[in-house]
């Protein structure tokens, strides 16, 4: 019969395995619940965030001409563009102007706001719609009447200010009288994160207001409308690219239609690598769940298998028959998962597409939904060859015997360098397609690191239970014997557990340092204020003031102008190859400052400071990390853009800066004569030795009163602004990372339903010996309680150490290790791991011994 039934089974090739692994599904999915939900929740988190990325990408290059304001931008620090620029920018297009700067704006009984001023022309905007309420054109809303002129406002500003339109305010030395509150603005995103509400007014006006002076921390914007018929990417880089051409010396930063606010672009392109790790996170944490879903199915069908081979079917028909269940079973996650991801774009922007800043245009994207049913499949596979290599080699014997004993052995090397290759192509999809392939690379690394410790944790806690004294105590006993008996849950529960126990402590620590460095107390020698736009020819008696108004307090003041680094080593800025850290220095106009003295909070670790007598060719101090990552040295050679002239200047030290002091600080310090006769201002900080609200609103009126140009910046409402934005973003991590979560729990729940079988034989066999049901409870429950406390310890240590890399190595931040959120962790973990191990131990505690028995 045996030798019939084989060569009739293989004629049918694949095409049989298929045919018997759909018959046995049609039983149901009794005991894969777990492992569809695993893989579906991870595929859903990269669909989903690949999708809302995608969307959101979409949006900005189909709206980025709106979002830009024109299809070229050319914006200038410190300084007008001169007459022959503007000429040529006129005779490509229509040419708008708009100039953007920090103010402080007073009202009639003397309260004061910093608020972010941008002035604009009679052709703003070009494009896209300004939307006040009231509704009025923007020439009205602007136009002088009345002795003042006019002005649109965020709605913030009436709040704080406890203004209502048509109230008058002063800034500088012009008034101006409050027409609208401005709801939204076409080219928002292209701007800056600002410290302060929108104060829109006329270009006009702001030349009224005196604030223009020499120097002055003024940004002015020179939009370029293309004609309609010429305006498409390929004509605006064309713009770009003569426009630098013919002024190479104009140091203006430049963006066109295609990249109308890069930084947003990054940022996107960083968060979504982020999440979508996060997400690859939460299918690592599932495929735990997939092994253990596979391994329990085997189990049980261990007498089908038995069948299979006395009626010819080798170990390879076999394997072939379940890999099929397995690939079909990850498939039907999977599409759930695409199906859940896919509609993530629609409901956000069903749900809250008026309230996006964002322009989300929600759409099916092919690419971003094949990309995460390959990682599906490739998880799942990744995590289920193991088990079903293994049955290959177990004879029929072995298979009717394993409910006894159970004997350990590794899949044949076949099955397992399919597992390598499966395993390969996953790191490789991981990082070959990641934003940041070494932050993906690393990623990579400490999840088989991570993988591998648990396994030594769960075999270290096997092994240390086994070698533990025997103990008097009944409960005790038993519960330390379960931990390492064959077929103990340890191994399936450490690695469930530890792996989300990880992710969530990383988050708390990262969540719990972002808000104690934003939201908590400020440094004990962080400045009070930041006072910026100082006239030169004021520094001296500001600085004079500041000392009399606050007597106790400690005043810095350092001269500053803007400027861009262009080229270095003889090579262009956008060339240099920076490295991810670095780069940023090289995306817009710096802080730039002179001094002969070595900058308070800097300490030079390479090269020497030139001193104050010095008067050779220009040298500069880097920073160090800055240099490194742009591959400079000393002795070599930065050329900066100041004021439309070129500046070289070569490294003649390197230092290292201490930012969290938030002190004055520059990544580039000049010797005192490279900016001779530049037109500049200062900028100064105010330390006080007792803060406190009254004393701070009595200098910023003081200030506001004695020099009406200057602006203050209070450090805590900067930083305040800062640190919403961090919460926000945190708030979104949370969300991403529950996903992670949710999966752990379901493997850990999975991981205790698969041991089920074997909790039902322990218990009616300790029954029938006598065992009574509290002694049981107490036994399962001090198991869980050990396994759960140790996977706990690791989980707390492992998270700490990926927190505190992140925090100080990624984010630049000072760590402080959270005692009180990692205590949540572990008592979560507990309750947890005893919960759900105890819930399945009362059903099994129920089973009548007879039954049970009788069928063994």
């Amino acid at each position: 019969m045996t030798v019939m039934a084989e060569p009739v089974y293989r004629s049918r090739g694949s095409s049989l395995a298929l045919r018997y692994a759909l018959r046995e599904l049609r039983s149901g999915l009794r005991g894969f619940y777990v492992f569809i939900a695993c893989i579906a929740l991870g595929v859903m988190a990269i669909a989903g965030v690949g999708s809302v990325a995608a969307s959101l990408s979409e949006g900005l290059t189909r709206e980025g001409r709106t979002l830009l304001g024109g299809d070229a931008a050319f914006s200038l620090i410190q300084r007008e563009a001169k007459p022959e620029e503007v000429a040529f920018l006129r005779t490509r297009g229509e040419v708008s102007v708009a100039a953007a700067l920090r103010v402080m704006a007073r009202t009639g009984d003397g309260r004061l706001a910093l608020v972010e001023l941008k002035a604009v022309d009679s052709n703003y905007p070009m494009l896209g719609e300004l939307t006040l309420a009231p509704k009025m054109p923007v020439a009205d809303l602007l136009a002088e009447r009345d002795g003042a002129f006019g002005a649109g406002v965020d709605s913030t500003l009436l709040a704080r200010l406890d203004l209502k339109l048509g109230d008058r305010v002063t800034i500088g030395n012009a008034p101006y009288q409050i027409r609208s509150v401005v709801e939204a603005e076409p080219d928002k995103l292209a701007g800056n994160v600002g410290l302060g509400p929108r104060f829109l007014v006329s270009e006009t006006s702001l030349r009224a207001t005196g604030l223009l002076q020499p120097g002055s921390l003024v940004r002015w914007i020179y939009r370029v409308r293309l004609p309609d018929n010429a305006a498409d990417d390929r004509a605006a880089t064309r713009l770009v690219d003569d426009a630098r051409a013919t002024h190479p010396q104009a140091g203006w930063e430049v963006r066109s239609r295609g990249n109308a606010s890069p930084q947003l672009e990054r940022t996107i392109s960083r968060f979504t690598q982020f999440l979508t790790l996060v997400g690859l996170a939460a299918l690592l944490v599932g495929g735990v769940g997939v092994a253990n879903a596979v391994k329990s199915h085997i189990d049980r069908r261990r007498d089908v298998i038995a069948s299979f081979k006395a009626l010819g079917a080798t170990g390879r028909d076999v394997f072939t028959i379940y890999l099929t269940q397995v690939i079909v079973l990850a498939g039907i996650g999977s599409i759930i998962g695409l199906v859940a991801g896919a509609a993530l774009p629609f409901v956000i922007v069903g749900l809250f597409g008026k309230l996006l800043p964002l322009p989300v245009i929600p759409a099916l994207h092919p690419d971003e939904l094949a990309l995460s049913f390959i990682y599906g499949l490739l998880t799942a596979l990744a995590f289920g060859l193991w088990p079903l290599g293994r049955v290959h080699d177990v004879p029929v014997a072995a298979l009717f015997r394993e409910e006894v004993a159970r004997e350990w052995h590794r899949p044949r090397w076949s099955y397992l360098a399919l597992m390598a290759v499966v395993i390969a192509l996953l790191i490789g999809v991981a990082i070959g397609l990641a934003y940041d392939k070494r932050v993906a690379a690393v990623f990579v690394v400490s999840s088989i690191v991570v993988f591998a410790v648990l396994r030594a944790v769960a075999a270290g806690l096997m092994a240390l239970a086994r070698r533990l004294p025997r103990s008097r105590i009944t409960m005790l006993r038993l519960a330390i014997a379960n931990i390492y008996r064959p077929g103990a849950l340890t191994p399936s529960v450490v690695m469930s557990l530890g792996l989300g126990l990880a992710v969530l402590v990383t988050i708390t620590q990262i969540d719990g340092n972002l808000r104690r460095q934003f939201l908590a107390a400020l440094p004990d020698r962080a400045p009070s204020f930041f006072f910026i736009d100082i006239p030169t020819t004021e520094a001296d008696r500001f600085s004079e003031f500041l000392k009399k108004t606050a007597p106790e307090s400690t005043v810095e003041d350092v001269p500053m102008l803007r400027g861009r680094i262009v080229a270095a080593r003889g090579v262009k800025a956008d060339e240099l190859g920076a490295s991810q850290d670095s780069e940023w220095v090289l995306q817009s106009d710096r802080g730039l400052t002179y001094t002969g003295e070595i900058p308070k909070g800097s300490k030079i670790v390479e090269g020497e400071w030139w001193g104050n007598d010095y008067s050779g060719p220009p040298l500069v101090s880097m920073e160090k990390k800055i240099a490194d990552g742009l591959k400079l040295k000393i002795g070599d050679e930065i050329v900066v853009n100041v004021l439309g002239r070129d500046i070289p200047a070569k490294i003649a030290n390197l230092r290292n800066i201490d930012w969290q002091g938030l002190g004055i600080n520059f990544v580039l310090v000049f010797s005192p004569n490279a900016f001779k006769g530049a037109p500049l201002t200062h900028v100064a900080t105010l330390t006080e030795a007792h803060p406190d609200a009254a004393g701070d609103a009595r200098i910023i009126k003081q200030v506001a009163d004695a020099f009406p140009m200057v602006t203050s910046v209070r450090v805590r409402e900067a930083l305040e602004t800062i640190g919403a934005v961090v919460t926000n973003l945190v708030l979104a991590i949370r969300g991403a990372s529950a996903v992670t979560l949710i999966s752990a729990i379901l493997v850990l729940g999975g991981a205790l339903a698969a041991g089920h079988r074997h909790r039902v034989y322990d218990a009616v066999i300790l029954k029938t010996l006598g065992a009574t049901r509290v002694r049981l409870l107490g036994a399962y429950a001090l198991e869980y309680l050990m396994i759960g406390f140790a996977t706990a310890v690791f989980g707390v240590i492992a998270g700490s150490v990926a927190a505190w890399l992140i925090v100080t190595r990624i984010m630049t931040l000072s760590f402080i290790w959270q005692a009180g959120s990692a205590a949540g962790v572990v008592a979560a973990a507990l309750i947890v791991t005893v919960g759900l191990g105890l819930a399945g131990t009362l059903l099994a505690l129920n089973q009548k011994p007879a039954s049970v028995l009788r069928n063994l």
